[in-house]
């Protein structure tokens, strides 16, 4: 009799997809609220959007333990830089700081893919966007998940120049308002809802600019 061999895994991918916009003053960051793993959903109602700083929200896919442990992580370096400096972070400085936590875990990875989203010292908006082992990128706009493979092309169409071998190299910001952004932000997850299994329910949406920050939800197919 031949013993069965335990396809056992310390990961899971419990799905969903995240979507950040930079703008000249603020930054709009969402993501869906369906988490599940195979062909089971988890919970309908989960949320991927976490504030790390007063002006920087962190949007995450994967597995979603150890996101909650990168979290924690984040949140406690945090409390100590602020007890230190007097001062919440900045979001290049946190962006920098998830970098270096990421990388430092890179031989037993934290198996989650994240959006790092916020203002930064001159107020503009910024989005940074990574791999699962640190290596990160300013851009104007990102998208990580399940759903990225659906929104990035669409991201891609509406934002980034026709030519980009003619043209100078894109600013780290896009020229949309941002009730245009939030708008493009809904239409994108309202197209991948349609093909993309894992991600669905409702949409979570964060936007930051001078005023703070506000949180609006919208609804998404439920099958």
């Amino acid at each position: 009799m031949t013993k069965q061999q335990a396809n056992w895994s310390p990961y899971d991918n419990n799905g969903g997809s995240c979507v950040a916009i930079a703008g000249a003053d603020y930054c709009v960051i969402a993501a869906d609220t369906r988490m599940s793993t195979g062909y089971n959903i988890l919970t309908r109602d989960y949320s991927k959007i976490s504030q790390l700083a007063e002006k920087c929200v962190m949007a995450s896919s994967g597995f979603q333990a150890d996101v909650k442990a990168l979290q924690k992580v984040l949140s406690a370096r945090h409390l100590i830089y602020q007890h230190q400096h007097n001062k919440q972070m900045s979001c290049p400085a946190m962006a920098q700081l998830l970098s270096n936590t990421l990388y430092y875990k890179r031989f037993f990875p934290y198996y989650a893919f994240n959006v790092l989203g916020g203002l930064d010292n001159e107020g503009k908006g910024c989005v940074f966007t990574y791999d699962a082992v640190g290596s990160y990128e300013r851009v104007g706009y990102s998208s990580q998940g399940s759903g990225s493979t659906l929104i990035m092309p669409f991201l891609d169409n509406q934002l980034k120049s026709p030519s980009p071998l003619l043209l100078p190299a894109q600013d780290a910001v896009t020229p949309l308002s941002e009730a245009e952004a939030v708008d493009l932000v809904k239409t994108v997850f309202a197209s991948a809802t349609e093909r993309d299994i894992y991600t669905g329910d409702k949409v979570e949406i964060v936007v930051l600019n001078a005023s703070g920050i506000r949180r609006e939800y919208m609804d998404l197919r439920k099958d």
